[in-house]
């Protein structure tokens, strides 16, 4: 049997780039649950050099952002926007649904060119 990589370590090189770990973080956001985007987040500062380094970046409490990144965490905006900026990303806000374009109806040829039809006797 061959040897499988284990996901962690691939998604983890992976989630280094910030335009992939911000595509990561989006789609976990689409979770109803919210614990999956702090784990995801824990994810990410795994990858951008652990907790502790993220802790000194942000100058926030490494015990404080464990806390934050758990399953039960419930940071405060000013937090998670300190951590996000200290990765590279930053929070935005898009609407849930994609607005329905409206249909242009086409215009009517102007008289003058429309088509007439000839009759022949």
């Amino acid at each position: 049997m061959a040897k499988t990589e284990p996901y962690k370590e691939q998604l983890l090189q992976s989630i280094e780039d910030p335009e992939v770990a911000a595509h990561y973080l989006t789609a976990c956001l689409e979770d109803e649950d919210p614990e999956v985007f702090l784990l995801a987040l824990r994810d990410v500062a795994e990858a951008h050099g652990g907790l502790r380094e993220l802790a000194r970046r942000t100058h926030l409490n490494r015990e404080s952002l464990y806390r934050m990144l758990s399953k039960s965490g419930n940071p405060e905006l000013r937090s998670l926007d300190s951590v996000l900026v200290s990765l590279g990303l930053r929070l935005a806000v898009q609407p849930r649904y994609e607005r329905r374009r409206k249909r242009r109806r086409r215009a009517r040829p102007a008289a003058s060119q429309r088509r007439r039809k000839v009759t022949v006797q």
